[in-house]
């Protein structure tokens, strides 16, 4: 079941493999918060997309938050149209797992769902996380704003001496406009709900950083529990 293959190269373009235009059938629901994983969404509410590793505990992480309308788990940064989960494990297009968030920005500020992602991942490890090699773990925000854009990277200019004090380096976390986003197969989404797999592997958890934006704004809920093992 886990393809865990080692490619650490992102293909071009013209080297990803071309996919299919039918997209991934999921359920209507989320899981968890019951409200719609494909929208249409409130009026309002704003949409980013996060990579932090496996999008299994990531998402855990995001539907936790207050304020947080709807997540699914997904393929974004690559070329692949509609891929596999067997393909972006391949490495062969260009994506890296992901987590899309729907929020509602009266409820939550963005500053709050960046430092939950910051806090919750190693964003210096380049192609991987933790023991999960390859280009479809690297850390990644796609933004769908400009504004959100602007807070991205103010917050990794902000994380980025704390990280830097804790001996991990330089932090690879790519930030961009998201181009697409692409659903993963449905037994993919809210993978570690009660209701699925509550004790699934899950390679998230607090780094034991903080993230010096949104200071005092940051709920309890976004810290989980201690990373598992397959």
């Amino acid at each position: 079941m886990f393809l865990r293959f080692k490619k650490l190269d992102l293909v071009t373009e013209a080297q990803a493999i071309p996919g299919r235009s039918v997209s991934m059938p999921v359920a209507d629901r989320h899981t968890v918060l019951g409200t719609s994983l494909t929208g249409p969404w409130p009026d309002g509410a704003e949409v980013a997309v996060f990579g932090m590793g496996c999008f299994w505990g990531a998402e855990r992480i995001f539907w936790r938050l207050p304020g947080v309308i709807s997540t699914s788990a997904g393929y974004a940064g690559g070329f692949t149209e509609n891929p596999t989960y067997e393909e972006v494990c391949s490495g062969q297009t260009g994506h890296t797992e992901v987590v899309q968030v729907v929020y509602d920005p009266a409820k939550i500020a963005f500053e709050t769902i960046l430092k939950a992602f910051w806090e919750n991942h190693d964003p210096t490890q380049g192609m991987r996380q933790g023991n999960d090699v390859g280009t479809q773990y690297r850390s990644a925000i796609y933004t769908t704003t400009d504004a959100q854009r602007a807070t991205a990277e103010a917050s990794r200019e902000a994380f980025a001496p704390v990280v830097s004090q804790a001996g991990l380096g330089t932090i690879t976390t790519e930030i961009g406009p998201l181009k697409h986003y692409y659903f993963a197969e449905d037994y993919h989404q809210q993978y570690l709900s009660d209701a699925k797999n509550p004790n699934g592997y899950c390679n998230h958890g607090p780094n034991g950083l903080s993230c010096p934006i949104g200071i005092g704004n940051m709920p309890a809920q976004t810290s989980i529990e201690a990373p598992g093992t397959r």
